[in-house]
Formats: C-alpha cells, structure tokens, sequence
C-alpha cells in the first residue's frame, strides 16, 4: 500500500512540470468526423498539454482537473479511440466553457459510447458535485443543453428522467421534471409536498413558453396547498406563465395577506404587466405594501426584499389619485426616499430600465444590481453630453477619475456615479435630484458601453402628477429603433441563400454600422480592432452563411481564443475586464479599452483573482431592433465585402 502511494505521488510529482497525449498523433483541437471543426485556427495556439491517458482513471481525472480551461481545450483527441472520453468528459464538465466547445465534446461522448446525449448528460449531472458557484453553474449549462434536445429523444429517455425524478439530487429532479414537461409527458402534478416543489421549480427551466402555459391549472391547484413551500413555490412558478396575466395578479395578490408568502408575491406580482393589473386591487395593495413597509425594522430597508416591495409599490400608485398618491408618499418618506431599482440584462450590455422619473429637489435612490459577467457603471449626466461624457470617460480608464471611479471623468457634466460595479454585485447611489426639471441621459462608460447601455432619467415638478400620465422621453442619442423580435438561428434556416439575393450593398453597409459591428470589427481596412477582423469570415466558415449569422446571433457559441474576456481582481479591489495580449510571470497585458492607444498592464502581484469568462465581449440580441431583411441584407453585405481571392462560395 505505502509503495503504490509513493509510487502515485511520484507519477504526480514528474506530471507537474509537463501536463501531449503521449500516444496521440492527433493535431491539437482536431476531432474526428462526427465532431465540428472550430473554424477559426490560427498559428499562435496554446502549446498541447502532456496528458498521460494510458493511466488509471483517477491518475488521468487528476492531470486534466489540473489545467486551465484554455489549456484542457488544447489536448488532442478524436473520436477514434476511448481513451479520449475523459477529455472530453472533462470538457463538459468545466465551467467557463464556450457552449460550442461543450456542445462538441457531447457530441463526441456520444460516439464514443455509442449513446444518445439525454443519457450522457443525465450521467454527468448525477456525477457533478453542485455544491459551489462554479459546479451550480455548469449544471445549469448542461441541464439547458439536456432540455435543447429533439422531443423524440427525450421521449425514448423517459424511463431515465423518471429515475432522476426519484434520485436525491434536487438539481437533477428539477431538471427531469422540466424535460418530461417540455417533450409532452410531464403529466399531472406529483403527490407529497417534496415532489409538488420540485416539479413547481422545474416550470422556470421548461424553454417552451406554450409548455409552460399548459401546467398553468396544476400551479393555481398548489396555491392552496396546506404546505407554505408548496404555496411559495407555486407563486414564483406563476410568474413564469404567461398566460392569463390578470388572474395571476388577483390569485397573487390575495396571498400578501400570509406574511410568509410576502416576498414571493411581490416577485411575481412584479411580472405581471400594468396593463394587466386591476385597479381595485392594486388601490388595495398599496395600502397593504405601505403598511408592511412601514412595520419593516430598520435593518430590513437595504434588503432586496424590501427594494422589490417599495420598487411595486412606486408601480402601483398609479392606480390611485395623485392626492392620495401624495399621502401615501408622504409616509413612505418616513420610511425611505424615492426608490429605483435598475438591473442589467445578461449578455446583452443593456439595463433593464430605459427610463424613470424622479421629483425635483427631493432625495433619490439608485440601487444598481449588476447580474451580468461583465462589469458595469452608471453616471447620469447633463441633458445633451452622453457622448462626450462616454468619450471622456474612455479616456480616464481604469485606474482614476471623478471620486477615483474608473471610467468616470472629471467634468461639471457629470452630476452622480457609481463605482464599477463587478459582476453579480450591488451598488446604492444616492442622491438629490436636480431642481431644474428636464430629461437626463444615464449611461455605462465601461468601454464600448455608452452606444448600447444608456437610458433617461426623467426631473418633474411633481412625481404623483407625471405617473398618471407618464411621456416617453427621446432616445438620448437619437435612435428610433424599437424591439422587433428576439431572432433565433431556425429564423433564418430555411431559404437563407435565396433570401441573401439581391441585396443592396448600401443598405447592408449602413445596418453593419448601425447595429454598432463597425466599432468593433475591421471591414475593407476600416473599423475597430476589439473583434476579428471580417474581411475573411467567411472562409473561415468555408462559406457556411448560417454559420456566420450564427456567430452574429449567438457570440458566445463560439469563442476564439484571442478574444476571450478575462477578469481580473486586484488585491485593491479594482475589477479589470479586457482581452488578455501579452501574460508573463511577472505581468499580464490585457485590452480594457477598445479606443485606447496603449494596453493596461496589471502585475501579478496586484492579481487576486483572474478568471476567463465562458462570454463574447460582444453581447448578444444585437439585431433584435432590426427587421428580418435588415439583418439579410447586413449578411449579404458581409459576404460580399469579402477579400476575392479568399472568398469560398458555398
């Protein structure tokens, strides 16, 4: 036994200082057949790792947990011999990974072991601990890539997802909940209370909105479960049903009277649209919500639950009149200022709120939750200089500026602005609003930000009297663009080339610049150099259109190397968010700001933590304010603004 320890320790030891399959005649990232190439190769790759797979499971499950993301993607493997299925194991199992990379490695255990995917995933789910951030993380991941599966090969799965249904991990009896729902065999409600909670929280995974809707008469019948958890969790489930809005706010609405059941009904009552919520019945709430505000202890007026209590209430006075809208504001000052909560939308370099409106004069609130990967700011600045604000503040950077804010800068047109706020944290910023009434821009001057992540913040004269009747302010930077649709790749697959006929070169130049690529891509000789360039894109997807709009519609399928997002958190608590171009023992030298004419260079010694994002810098839903046609003749455009000579037609 002491000798197969040390022989094991040993084996660690040597591994350590070299981690190329030592039988493999594979090129680095080549698959085999069945697996999708990455297009997009290029000569500056990471060295393939020395993996030693001819060992015992544990001696090779400790090698590849040893390396980096970046690193694990680097060793060689095909589909021609099971030796490889721990990497690919190991790749699915990662988190951070770009959903390409882990859609591919899927594909390839399914060779492997001559399987389907539903199986694979469901085993890899019983075999992943879930327990930290990263591990709750990747499970999701791979629960989203189980529920994307055809209908059919869920249905001949059915026995497996039972069996997870009755297994001890709730993650996984969620998730079989929510895949017998989505391929039409969920079924009725299960009994005992532990079940019934599960298969409520699996309706929020279910991707189809119509599955969804249908299991609407299963969650109404749990609201009068005798159990609270039962009850709570049928509340939340309703707020992911979109069906029947305005019964969702009267059933809702009569569940604040329970204490317990306060903070789930105003999550959900928060759902439904002011359009869809009864008048008599709000009146009532206000009363209510203002009351339980007001019996609220001191300590619990910076909780979330509280801010999404107050954030409702702002919402429903609008159902009453302004004089008793008054009153009751009156004694919500007793108990809090004027309070606006804004969040920002994952991916999509976006808040959640476009507009809202503060009285002159009187103390404000901002609370700022940041849920996205990316670091974000918020500056509310004079009417009119957003951009020059947004520019200036490119120019500051990360390290200094207004109140020693990064990306702040130094300037009267600047009137209030948080820190940066890192991902998945929380700023308050308070403060008075200006006396003089008027429509002032706030805006992200995080690099690149300001075009896409802005809104107006709307001074009255009297607050109560502008939310009867409320005016939409301007677009602060002169965009009439609504939302059209959130297109989807399967928008665009059937009669793609046909529809790439006959474009006009002129539009699709003016939609490329509209829709913001040109800041960031080089097109012709011209553009920003943040991204890949375009001029060859499309034979580097050997002339695959839907593979190129893929890429447009889904960043983050597909992340080359050179342009992954890496954060870095310095021991003083400045969060840094760029591409990585030079890193060395003693420094790393990273892009943080696209418009810049020098890198930031962090030493290493300042790093407390880096970690490389599973995200595009480039956000998604960029073309969801464009029409179908418009992102058709931006294609065309793409493709015919290639190089000639390195053009492939498909």
């Amino acid at each position: 036994m002491l000798r197969s320890c040390l022989i094991f320790i040993v084996f660690i030891w040597v591994t350590s200082f070299s981690v190329t399959v030592a039988e493999a005649n594979v090129p680095s990232g080549r698959l085999g057949p069945c697996v999708v190439q990455d297009p997009q190769e290029d000569e500056e790759t990471v060295a393939p790792p020395k993996v030693f797979l001819d060992r015992s499971p544990r001696i090779v499950a400790y090698q590849l947990k040893r390396l980096s993301n970046e690193r694990l993607l680097a060793v060689p493997r095909s589909t021609d011999d099971a030796k490889y299925l721990p990497v690919f194991q190991a790749i699915l199992m990662r988190d951070g990974m770009p959903v390409q990379e882990r859609a591919d490695a899927l594909q390839a255990v399914v060779v492997l072991n001559e399987s389907d995917p539903v199986s694979e995933i469901i085993q890899l789910l019983e075999a992943l601990p879930t327990e930290s951030r990263q591990e709750k993380a990747t499970a999701q991941s791979l629960a989203a890539m189980l529920l994307d599966q055809p209908d059919e090969s869920l249905i001949q799965n059915q026995k497996a997802l039972e069996k997870a249904i009755a297994g001890t991990k709730p993650m996984l009896r969620v998730m079989g909940h929510a895949a017998l729902m989505e391929s039409g065999l969920g079924g009725a409600p299960p009994a005992g209370s532990s079940g019934m909670v599960d298969w409520l929280k699996a309706i929020s995974m279910v991707p189809s909105l119509d599955v969804r809707n249908k299991n609407r008469p299963g969650v109404n019948a749990a609201l009068d479960s005798a159990d609270p958890d039962v009850r709570r969790a049928a509340i939340l489930a309703l707020g992911e049903i979109a069906s029947q809005p305005d019964e969702t706010f009267l059933s809702v609405a009569k569940l604040v009277e329970q204490p317990e059941m306060v903070q789930a009904a105003v999550q959900t009552l928060l759902s439904v649209p002011v359009k869809e919520r009864d008048s008599e019945t709000s009146r009532a709430l206000v009363e209510k919500l203002v009351t339980i505000a007001e019996e609220t202890p001191t300590e619990k007026r910076t909780t979330d639950p509280f801010f999404d209590a107050m954030q409702l209430i702002d919402q429903l006075l609008v159902a009453v009149s302004v004089d008793e809208a008054r009153q009751y504001r009156k004694r919500l000052d007793q108990v809090s200022v004027r309070l606006v909560r804004i969040g920002t939308v994952e991916d999509e370099m976006r808040y959640d709120v476009s507009f809202f409106a503060v009285e002159a004069g009187r103390p404000v609130q901002v609370v700022l939750d940041n849920t996205d990967l990316m670091a974000h700011n918020f500056l509310i600045v004079q009417p009119g200089t957003l951009k020059e604000v947004a520019v200036a503040g490119l120019a500051v950077g990360p390290k200094q500026g207004y109140q020693g804010k990064p990306y702040v800068p130094e300037s009267a047109d600047v009137l209030f602005a948080s820190g940066l706020i890192p991902a998945f944290q929380q700023e308050i910023l308070t403060f008075t609003a200006p006396t003089e009434p008027g429509e002032y821009p706030f805006v992200c001057t995080f690099p690149q930000h300001w075009s896409r992540m802005y809104g107006v913040m709307v001074v009255v004269e009297d607050l109560e009297a502008w939310q009867q009747n409320p005016v939409t302010p301007k677009d602060p930077i002169g965009s009439n663009r609504t939302f059209v649709k959130e297109w989807k790749v399967g928008d665009f697959s059937e009669g793609l080339e046909r529809g790439l006929q006959g474009r006009s070169m002129k539009i699709g130049e003016r939609i490329f610049k509209e829709a913001t690529c040109a800041q960031c891509h080089q097109l012709g000789g011209s553009g920003g150099a943040v991204g890949p360039a375009l001029d060859d894109v499309f034979e580097r997807y050997q002339g695959d259109s839907l593979a190129v709009l893929r890429e447009i519609l889904e960043p983050s399928n597909r992340i080359d190397e050179k342009y992954a997002m890496h954060m870095i958190l310095t021991v003083d608590g400045l969060t840094i968010t760029g591409i990585i171009q030079e890193q060395d023992k003693n420094q790393v030298v990273l892009l943080d700001n696209p418009e810049s004419d020098e890198p930031t260079t962090v030493l290493m010694e300042e790093v407390e933590e880096m970690v490389k994002t599973s995200k595009s810098i480039m956000p998604k839903a960029l073309m969801n304010q464009f029409t179908k046609d418009e992102i058709l003749e931006m294609l065309a455009y793409l493709r015919t603004s290639q190089r000639p000579s390195e053009t492939t037609e498909k």
